[in-house]
């Protein structure tokens, strides 16, 4: 097999779709060719890969680090025993929430700079990923627009955006329900590698310091229907062995509606962020139980 895939572009401002490679055997030359589409379109989906846990990570490995208490993992309806989970579940509540256009682990002081998910079950109709391009979405805004959300900012909480559609969670030091605080991160971010602005928010962003509270949550609603739509957007419908990966720093995502009386498993690898541009300060949360700041992190007074 020849060392250069073939990447087909999707119709829409993001995406391509990666054939001619088999994941298993990525030498330093395949890998060369996918880093750059990766830059370039934001979101690869490889179908029919059927990667195995070791090999899934060890592609995700290629794009750095792991994310510490989120390396990978099964994003899935069903428990451990196999039967369907349902409202009363944790993980049930947590899928309904990924439901909202959002950016991995920005509720964490180090957000993710890649996510990666391959599809093991997956229900008869519905269940696909989306994804919406935030860089082609900051080049829409007009001048002033630009210029306004280059001056703001928005703290960061799973248990807001979670309580926001009816779910409230415990403290439990769970990846996520945390008492490291709530990052307050710039609305719009410079891509590290490219250069490329994208908008930066999504649905675990709120409280726009500047603005009152329901101001800000108009204000970060508003934007983000403004930016989640076509040509900005693209569903990749499942196959069981497909595999997708997406730059964080650019790209938001979310699961579409799916009848959940059928089940749906799909593996995720999360990549840890550069420190040096997914890092970001942290003050208290009012929703968590305490907060124990990091070293270099805030509390609010």
């Amino acid at each position: 097999m020849s060392n250069a895939p073939t990447f087909e572009p999707i119709d829409a401002t993001l995406g391509a779709v990666v054939t001619n490679v088999d994941l298993n055997q990525v030498d330093d030359g395949t890998w060369g060719h996918i880093h750059a589409a990766f830059l370039k379109y934001g979101v690869l989906v490889f179908p029919g890969q059927h990667l195995d846990d070791d090999a899934q990570q060890a592609f995700a490995y290629r794009f750095g680090d792991r994310m510490e208490g989120r390396a990978s993992g099964r994003i899935t309806n069903q428990r451990k025993d196999g039967t369907l989970a349902t409202k009363q579940d944790e993980a049930f509540r947590l899928q309904r929430g990924n439901e909202g256009w959002h950016i991995d682990s920005t509720y964490m002081p180090l957000a993710a700079k890649a996510g990666m998910l391959s599809a093991l079950k997956v229900p008869p109709a519905g269940g696909q990923t989306e994804f919406a391009d935030m860089r082609a979405a900051w080049d829409a805004l007009d001048a002033a627009k630009q210029k306004q959300l280059e001056g703001l900012s928005a703290y960061h909480s799973l248990y807001h955006s979670q309580r926001k559609i009816g779910f409230v969670h415990n403290t439990d030091q769970r990846y996520g329900f945390h008492t490291q605080g709530a990052p307050l991160r710039p609305m719009t971010k410079r891509h590290p590698e490219t250069g490329r602005m994208a908008i930066y928010a999504g649905r675990h962003a709120y409280e726009i310091p500047g603005m009152e509270a329901e101001e800000s949550e108009r204000f970060i609603d508003d934007l983000m229907a403004w930016a989640c739509q076509p040509p900005r957007i693209y569903s990749h419908q499942w196959q069981v062995g497909d595999l997708a990966v997406w730059d964080n720093r650019c790209i938001m995502h979310r699961a579409a509606l799916y009848d959940t009386s059928h089940p749906r498993v799909l593996r995720s690898s999360r990549v840890s962020g550069d420190p040096a541009t997914e890092l970001a300060p942290t003050f208290a949360d009012p929703l968590a139980d305490d907060f124990e700041p990091e070293t270099g992190a805030q509390a609010a007074g």
